[in-house]
């Protein structure tokens, strides 16, 4: 007991430690260079910090971290006057990404009523006994099904159904279901970065760029399709040792088949609920509501018609996960208010002097890098207009030569869907992950999934890189 309160306090002090020498160089080195930056960007850029610094020593929970990082930024801005206090309830609105939170909010209901049928733990047997006790099968199996229907839904509903599988087999089976959870997630990502609506960036990308459903796929399919495959024997290697023991079917071939599926009635209406959600989630770009509202309103259809007790099914809500997004948004989206993600773009592709190819490359690193830290949603919204100056660029058009579509746009949507693998909370699919891990008492690190998130990142963004980089020059 005294060797682990003695090493979270030595995690607490080191922490601490990095907070303070970073917070004490925002503040020193611009006054060295003579220069000065706007204070709301210097105390965002601390906060924004600090939060990872916590997240990664895990010296506060993810939720209260995320709120405490809002309360003291909405403070300092109204203390600055950059807000009123009576515009500071319009000023959070406009940061808080309520179309992400209400469709979560929507499918976690769904999936809460979904979960009540028994369906999750028959496909858990089912794709354990197709895998025949072998880990690397089982992890194919898995990442394929869920990367294939992530480019076709989006991928945090993909993770909300899928996850609560995973670890229903893991369970069954008394083994860590760490590297699955990973895989999956990341592989959603991957997968969603296939079509125009399988990643929130890409819908804003179509929307700026004018891209159809067809062309998105036709620009970043064959890209995708490579590295997910490659990502496959990436996950191979950096599980190495999980992977390498094979476990006993016979410990769920236990669950009689018919015995799994609680209520085939209210299973049929859940199904024929999640499908018509999904169907509008594919025709969401052509009547032009928003998939938050698609979600709510199946969910409200479905606790209607199932007659389901409410109180309950609120109680299944992973509502720790929805209030750490609201505050994250908070506090990225005052970062982006004080123009750090821009100053960001701005100086990387500054660097580059004009050249297409080392702006291209240097957006989809700056995107990918970025994206695994900040939000990729705010930091493409960012992007959009500094892509589209970047697009009327004679020189930048001339050497790529001739596009139907920049090839720049490309390079963003890759980056900010490949880059939310590195960290935690670097995209909403890893967030939702780790919200329903938790609520089935497995908990997933900052650290356990950065050492994971780094290598796997920078190999898939390499080949995602690379494969994009040919296609553009075969398409000329």
């Amino acid at each position: 007991m005294t060797d682990i309160r003695s090493h979270v306090i030595r995690k607490n002090i080191i922490g601490s430690l990095i907070i303070v020498i970073f917070s004490a160089l925002i503040f020193t080195i611009p006054q060295f260079f003579g220069k000065s930056i706007d204070t709301t960007l210097v105390l965002s850029t601390i906060v924004m910090i600090s939060i990872y610094v916590v997240l990664s020593f895990d010296i506060i929970q993810r939720t209260a971290i995320a709120l405490l990082g809002a309360a003291i930024l909405m403070a300092s801005v109204i203390t600055l006057g950059a807000v009123t206090p009576q515009h500071t309830l319009d000023f959070i609105i406009e940061l808080i990404d309520f179309n992400t939170i209400g469709l979560l909010l929507g499918m976690m209901i769904i999936v809460a009523i979904l979960g009540e049928t028994g369906i999750f733990n028959w496909v858990a047997v089912k794709a354990t006994q197709l895998s025949r006790g072998n880990p690397w099968r089982l992890m194919i199996i898995l990442c394929t099904f869920t990367a294939i229907v992530s480019a076709f839904v989006d991928n945090v509903t993909v993770i909300l159904l899928m996850i609560p599988v995973t670890l229903t087999i893991f369970r069954f089976l008394n083994r860590s279901p760490f590297p699955y959870i990973i895989g999956q997630t990341m592989c959603s990502n991957i997968g969603g970065a296939a079509t125009l609506i399988g990643d929130p960036p890409n819908i804003i990308i179509g929307s700026a760029a004018n891209i159809d459903f067809n062309s998105f796929i036709i620009g970043m399919g064959p890209t995708v399709a490579i590295t997910f495959v490659s990502s496959l024997f990436v996950l191979r290697f950096l599980f190495a040792t999980e992977l390498k023991t094979g476990f006993d079917v016979k410990a769920i071939e236990k669950f009689q088949e018919e015995n799994l599926v609680r209520d085939k009635n209210l299973l049929k209406k859940s199904l024929a609920i999640l499908a018509a959600v999904i169907f509008f989630f594919t025709i969401q770009g052509v009547i032009g509501i928003e998939v938050s509202l698609i979600a709510f309103a199946g969910a409200a259809v479905l606790l209607v018609i199932t007659r389901i007790n409410v109180e309950k099914v609120l109680h299944e809500v992973d509502w720790s996960t929805l209030l750490f997004f609201a505050g994250l948004f908070i506090v990225i989206g005052i970062f982006a208010e004080a123009g750090g993600i821009e100053i960001l773009s701005s100086t990387v592709i500054g660097i580059t002097g004009g050249d297409p190819w080392s702006t291209f490359l240097s957006i989809i690193w700056l995107s990918a890098i970025a994206s695994g830290f900040v939000d990729n949603i705010p930091f493409t919204v960012t992007m959009t207009p500094l892509l589209e100056n970047l697009e009327n660029n004679a020189e930048i058009v001339a050497g790529f030569g001739h596009h139907s579509i920049n090839p720049l746009w490309w390079a963003l949507a890759l980056g900010a869907d490949f880059g939310g693998n590195l960290t935690l909370i670097g995209s909403s699919a890893g967030v939702v992950a780790a919200g329903i891990s938790a609520k089935y008492g497995f908990r997933l690190t900052f650290n356990q999934w950065f050492k994971v998130g780094l290598p796997f990142t920078i190999i898939t963004v390499t080949i995602g890189m690379i494969s994009l980089s040919i296609f553009t020059l075969l398409s000329k």
